[in-house]
């Protein structure tokens, strides 16, 4: 059995169990929404445009603050990684912090920030930076101290010997990160879309809680896994692509 068909086979068995349970009456409709309806309602949404106005507006924001999240990470976790002084001012705060729940974050943003677009780019950037962040750390402590001595030895040093050999090294680390972060973006997302968001699709969750629907609760869970999984195949493909020099197990 190829791989696509591995990856198929469970989709499709939860599927049949969900068709096979609404349309037996063993769970009632409106306690769980069945595939038609689901696929009735995503056709209803993609005919009136509010299907791609909610998914635009979700997609804008992950990428706002995953993008934010890698710019932020790369500089703190190299600057963390190359100089134990620095890792003893920051590190501990920065896993402090790390341990703070999502939700936590919500009342004081909205505080700082106010209803907006900045506090949910803000709030999606937190959950994306800490994976980034912590598996750079670790690949830059991970380098071969030889090839840093070899690189000072021919007089490459400071920001240079970052650039050229530490970041190099440690990227297969820093690609395992991204792809971490980027899921973790579009989990935080749901809770950033809880900050009065009017269009998305953590809106569309609290809208079909609201208004009793499971219907278009189902839909938006469905498109954020579907989100979810296209990202994070991407940044494999970026992965593979990025480190086709490296001698690893085959995909």
């Amino acid at each position: 059995m190829s791989k696509r068909a591995l990856a198929l086979a469970l989709p499709l068995l939860l599927a049949a169990l969900w068709y096979g349970a609404t349309s037996s009456g063993l769970v009632k409709t409106y306690q769980l929404a069945s595939p038609a309806d689901v696929g009735r309602e995503l056709a209803a949404l993609a005919a009136s445009g509010l299907l791609w106005t909610n998914l635009g507006a979700s997609i804008e924001r992950v990428a706002l603050g995953f993008g934010c999240a890698l710019a932020c990470a790369l500089v703190a976790g190299t600057l963390v990684g190359l100089s134990p002084r620095i890792e003893a001012a920051l590190d501990p705060t920065l896993q402090a912090i790390r341990a703070v729940p999502s939700l936590a974050w919500v009342p004081l943003l909205l505080l700082w920030l106010g209803i907006g677009e900045d506090a949910k780019i803000v709030l999606i950037a937190i959950g994306a930076f800490f994976p980034i962040y912590v598996n750079l750390f670790a690949g830059i402590r991970g380098v071969d101290r030889k090839l840093v001595e070899v690189a000072e030895v021919l007089g490459i040093r400071g920001f240079a010997l970052a650039r050229r050999v530490v970041l190099p090294a440690a990227l297969p680390s820093l690609l395992v990160g991204a792809r971490i972060g980027l899921t973790q973006a579009w989990l935080f997302l749901v809770a950033a879309e809880l900050l009065a968001s009017t269009r998305g699709l953590g809106f569309m969750l609290t809208e079909g809680q609201q208004i009793s629907r499971t219907d278009e609760i189902l839909t938006a869970i469905l498109l954020l896994a579907l989100c979810g999984k296209l990202s994070e195949s991407a940044m494999r493909a970026i992965e593979r692509r990025a480190l086709r020099w490296t001698d690893g197990l085959p995909a």
